[in-house]
């Protein structure tokens, strides 16, 4: 009998006992894990029970708070974790950490005055000390070596993992960055998670929000476009004017705060500075810049909330503020962390546009015009460099893509395009040179050319041969990609590459390695260079000043293993632990899997999807998600419900992305109660709709990414040559990590039910199927349809 029968309910997996067999790793990190907790001060232990109990502090202060024990583990883990790094702090002979002082409540005061040396006093010459070693035990001896100052904490849906680590940070964190997967995640931390935390700890932390620098109003570009007067539209024209009254009343120049100009207007290029065309200490607004105050700010606050592309932006670019920030930090915290091996992988490596050569050619031309008229013809120069910019775009018809620089050949007419803008690029620049001493800023498009010009000139006479070898793309890469995935043998692989130390990435042993590719868009074109691995380069960056790194997600780990995770970012996984979600997901939830679904390659497999989820769809009575692995997929999903819903009555309002923004499209979700919406890759994940207007979630196929994609094969490749399985070491714990982040979308409360509906028979199928649902939480299973019905009848029947 197939292991995955009827209505079966799922294994529970925990952490530390889910580890496949061939690997002991599990195992060993539970017991690093409890090590590291076991270090924690008593009085460190005692104050976070009393903050975290059914009758503590947040539960005296929130509205429905109460008791998790994950919640608690993780803030444990952490707070041990914080201690770690001050002691590593201690050993390393850079003086103790600074800790806010704490605001005690007054019915608490004699409580903490009689702990006296023992606890969690107010002076804040006490909590200087809250770091010092502690006995020299087994434990934390354990603990500190190798990795105790780094944690990894997968925390179910529901956890509370926010105040899990903001509760420790706040009293024993010293100078915290914490770092969110979008500028959404770090708007809401900033307005509410951390206000609601200080305000119940009365803890006197000062916090700052710090976002890149497009997010600011530049004052100097506000001007040159105001006294430019000539726009595009009267639509852009009435922007600009709203924002010149904004640049006038607000304290932060943060473009958030204006609500009543689209993100996505145009004026907003206009009006913003970028790292290229920044003056820096130079330009003449420079001690009211809103970005230079930002960065004070956030040089002067105990807490400081960024992105993660801020985080990695300054790491590779210095460009802000980060830079003086990370010395001066005791404790970085990663919320989403498994978004960072993407972003890292951007960051890590280098991009040419051809925005920035317009940019440039836009930027020389008005300030050659204010500075320097009489020096050269700009309005021809500029116009040149913008015509021979956009020449690359067209080389590529009306194609958007993404692909190696080796599989264009030698030939293409991309080379004599970009030929062709080095040579205007040439004219331009010789004319800025001889009027640079006439503005600084036309000095500053003097440098600006300079680097374009160098960084263009490396794409340009890059010999042919090194061009395959920048590549690092071979057919049979490719071919075995397409494959591995498809083919049952492949799961017999699922062993090879498991089970390795935690961090040692097999990608990182090939040293410099980068891969060439290039990103067409429907107006611009990208050329990036593009590292194999980030894991040598990101543990670069946290080797030296020992801090705490903490790491946290609800989707790090392939049924308990953080391996693959671990290795993409060169950690040592040693402390990483998986906290169970509070939901009883037997009772809320069923997974389904519908029969006789055709292979996902096979023409008719979107068709198939389509066909199976209708009956789902009609028994929930809408309100469902049903996320596709492509846009072509989505659009045909889409056509097809609306034929649907004209012929069978439906009152299911329908929503494909691209319609309106993400945000619009999820509040008319909510609203409606019944809508079905149609998503892609922006909607499997930081997305929460909670009770009734979600109540099924179906998925096409397993997202395994394209194997065609320019750095996967290139990634691939590599670990083919090195006799590994590129599908066990990384396609399959890739594609679990973006499963699981889909399938969350489904029960976001306690109170939430629904149906999570699996269209690949890939699942149940092949030998790898087992490790990929028994990484998902533990739902109730089934491929019967009338068990699909069943479920949602109950449930409106209030059973």
């Amino acid at each position: 009998m197939n292991e995955y029968s009827e209505v079966t309910p799922a294994v529970p997996e925990h952490v530390s006992d889910t580890a496949p067999p061939e690997s002991g790793a599990p195992a060993s990190r539970k017991s690093a894990a409890a090590a590291l907790i076991g270090t924690l001060k008593p009085a460190h232990q005692a104050e976070l029970e009393r903050i975290f109990a059914d009758d503590g502090l947040l539960a005296r202060q929130i509205d429905g708070y109460r008791v998790r024990a994950s919640q608690m583990e993780m803030a444990r883990a952490v707070a041990a974790a914080l201690e770690a790094s001050g002691q590593a702090q201690a050993r390393s002979g850079l003086g103790e950490l600074e800790r806010p002082a704490r605001a005690l409540h007054a019915e608490r005061g004699r409580e903490d005055e009689s702990r006296g040396a023992n606890g969690m006093g107010g002076a804040r010459g006490e909590d200087r000390r809250s770091h010092t070693a502690p006995a020299d035990t087994a434990a934390s001896a354990e603990a500190l070596d190798d990795g105790g100052n780094t944690l990894i904490v997968e925390a179910g849906t529901g956890t509370g993992k926010t105040y899990a680590y903001l509760v420790p940070a706040m009293l024993w964190g010293g100078k915290v960055i914490i770092s969110t997967g979008t500028k959404h995640l770090q708007d809401q931390l900033f307005q509410r998670d951390i206000p609601t935390v200080r305000d119940t700890l009365v803890v006197p932390v000062s916090v700052a929000m710090l976002k890149g620098r497009a997010n600011y109003l530049c004052h100097y570009y506000l001007q040159r476009a105001s006294d430019n007067g000539r726009l595009p539209s009267r639509q852009d024209a009435s922007h600009l004017q709203e924002i010149v009254r904004f640049a006038k009343l607000t304290r932060t120049g943060d473009k958030a705060e204006l609500a009543s100009v689209p993100e996505t207007s145009p004026v907003w290029g206009m009006v913003t500075s970028t790292r290229d065309n920044c003056l820096g200490q130079e330009c003449p607004n420079y001690k009211d810049c809103f970005v230079m105050k930002a960065r004070k700010e956030a040089q002067q606050a105990d807490i400081v909330v960024v992105n993660h592309h801020l985080f990695f932006a300054d790491i590779m670019l210095r460009d802000t503020g980060m830079a003086e920030l990370l010395p001066m930090a005791n404790t970085v915290i990663f919320d989403e962390a498994h978004q960072l091996p993407e972003t890292a992988t951007l960051f890590f490596g280098e991009t040419l546009s051809t925005t920035q050569f317009l940019e440039l050619a836009r930027d020389s031309v008005s300030e050659g015009l204010k500075h320097a008229r009489d020096a050269a013809d700009w309005v021809t120069l500029g116009a040149a460099l913008e015509r021979a910019t956009r020449d690359v775009r067209l080389v590529f018809g009306t194609e958007i893509a993404r692909m190696s620089i080796a599989q264009l050949g030698d030939q293409h007419p991309l080379f004599e395009a970009l030929d062709h803008v080095r040579d205007e690029l040439d004219h331009l620049s010789e004319a800025l040179g001889g009027a640079s001493e006439r503005a600084e800023s036309i000095g500053h498009c003097v440098r600006r050319a300079r680097e374009l010009r160098e960084t263009l000139s490396g794409w340009i006479d890059m010999p042919p041969g090194d061009v395959a070898a920048a590549n690092g793309q071979t057919a049979s890469a490719r071919a075995g990609a397409t494959t591995s995935a498809g083919k049952s043998g492949a799961g017999k692989s699922d062993k090879t590459g498991e089970g390795g130390a935690a961090g040692a990435d097999p990608l990182a042993r090939v040293q410099d390695e980068k891969v060439r590719w290039i990103e067409v868009f429907s107006h611009t074109v990208q050329l990036h260079e593009t590292p194999l691995s980030v894991a040598p380069i990101f543990a670069k960056q946290r080797a030296g000043t020992p801090r705490a790194w903490i790491f946290t997600s609800a989707t790090l780990s392939v049924k308990g293993d953080f391996n693959h995770y671990a290795a993409q970012m060169g950690l040592n996984g040693k402390r990483s632990m998986t906290l169970p979600s509070p939901f009883d997901y037997e009772q809320q939830a069923l997974l389904y899997v519908p029969r006789d679904m055709p292979q996902p390659s096979s023409p008719n497999f979107t068709d198939a999807v389509f066909n199976a989820a209708l009956p789902a769809i009609e028994a929930a009575k809408g309100g469902a998600f049903i996320l596709c692995t492509t846009l072509r997929a989505v659009d045909r999903v889409a056509s097809k419900l609306r034929d649907a819903s004209v012929s069978r009555g439906w009152n299911y309002p329908i929503l494909v992305q691209g319609d309106a923004s993400r945000t619009e499209l999820l509040d008319r979700f909510r609203a409606y109660g019944n809508a079905i919406l149609v998503g892609s890759q922006s909607f499997w994940e930081g997305v929460d709709v909670r009770g009734d207007a979600l109540k099924l979630v179906v998925i096409d196929k397993l997202p395994f990414a394209p194997p065609d994609d320019p750095v996967l094969a290139a990634r691939l490749d590599a670990l083919t040559r090195k006799g590994l399985s590129p599908f066990a070491v990384h396609q399959l714990p890739q594609a679990v990590i973006t499963l699981k982040q889909g399938a969350g979308r489904l029960i976001r409360a306690e109170s939430d039910r629904g149906v999570l509906m699996i269209c690949d028979s890939r699942l149940v199928d092949k030998p790898y199927g087992r490790r990929i649902w028994q990484s998902l939480p533990p739902f109730k299973r089934t491929r019967d349809p009338d068990v699909v019905r069943e479920f949602f009848a109950r449930e409106r029947d209030g059973e």
